[in-house]
């Protein structure tokens, strides 16, 4: 009796071995398409709106709601898609894909409040653009293949947007936040589960 329990045990040892070595060599598959398609309809609106605005305070603000529409889309998208396809929204991959992220996120957030203490609203575009590519393609490391792809186009948007004219800066943002999402939306719920 005590040979079989302890192969009981060996058999559980293994199994939590195995489950955890699954997980991280696991990727984020609840990246959300359709979700991503919703966030560029949020960009799209943005980049309507924004230059139609009188002043530079109310682009900015323009944006930044936009953006807050974006992540909350962004958010609820994948809460829903874990659910859906039974993938825990604090697995490992998650973990991984959120703290490789976040940081370029936050940077884009200070640096925007730095902008705008300074106002140098010209560099936003080009700031906003390059960090969150930054943020997809080190996010996208640990997600499905083509995620860090659409980083890199962010960072080349953000790279023509920083040095060209605002209204190329502004169709960048509109290309990026709005096209690119909406595309990379469409692709990944057809390969990946919505």
């Amino acid at each position: 009796m005590g040979d079989t329990r302890r192969i009981h045990e060996r058999a559980a040892e293994n199994l939590v071995f195995i489950r955890d070595a699954m997980e991280r060599a696991g990727s984020f598959t609840a990246v959300p398409g359709w979700g991503g398609g919703v966030m560029g309809l949020a960009g799209l609106a943005a980049a309507f709106i924004a230059p139609a605005q009188p002043t530079r305070t109310a682009w900015l603000v323009t944006w930044l709601a936009g953006a807050v529409v974006a992540s909350a889309a962004g958010i609820l998208a994948i809460l829903i898609k874990s659910r859906q396809f039974d993938v825990p929204f604090f697995s490992r991959p998650a973990r991984q894909f959120a703290l490789s992220f976040s940081p370029a996120i936050l940077a884009g957030a200070l640096l925007t409040a730095a902008c705008y203490r300074s106002g140098s609203f010209e560099l936003l575009p080009g700031l906003w653009l390059l960090l969150y590519g930054s943020a997809v393609v080190a996010g996208g490391t640990f997600s499905v293949r083509i995620v860090p792809l659409m980083g890199l186009l962010f960072l080349f948007l953000g790279a023509i947007a920083l040095f060209s004219s605002p209204l190329v800066a502004d169709i960048c943002l509109g290309a990026g936040f709005g096209g690119l999402n909406i595309v990379f939306g469409i692709i990944i719920a057809r390969n990946h589960g919505g």
